[in-house]
């Protein structure tokens, strides 16, 4: 990766209980995810890649081109935000992985997105 080229990347999650079946082992989760370019050269996101581990420690890998159908263009200086999501079997889990970028010299490199956890919000009164 280049000098010019920092991204940072900042994940948000929550459990969907409208989508979600707990009876039936289908725990629904949102995530969203700001990619922000912090360096001085443009980006793009050419592809994803996820490991998936539910509460069982059952892991699952995900990858292909884009995020959400798209391969966004980041400016330098500005950031591309998306919401996707995640069906486990368990009521907890984690997801990790990494984005393949390319800046303006046509240098590709990855940067990681930290492990994250997938959790169904106990509510204690």
């Amino acid at each position: 990766m280049s000098d010019l080229a920092r991204v940072c990347i900042h994940v948000h999650s929550q459990y969907v209980e409208s989508q979600s079946l707990p009876d039936e082992d289908r725990y629904v989760f949102a995530y969203t995810i700001t990619i922000r370019n912090l360096g001085r050269s443009n980006v793009q996101l050419r592809s994803r890649y996820w490991l998936i581990t539910n509460g069982n420690g059952r892991e699952t890998e995900v990858q292909g081109e884009g995020v959400v159908g798209e391969q966004p263009h980041i400016a330098a200086g500005g950031e591309y935000q998306y919401t996707s999501g995640a069906i486990l079997e368990t009521p907890m889990g984690t997801m990790q992985g990494h984005y393949v970028m390319i800046d303006d010299a046509g240098e590709e490199f990855h940067v990681e997105i930290p492990v994250f956890r997938l959790a169904v919000q106990t509510h204690i009164h």
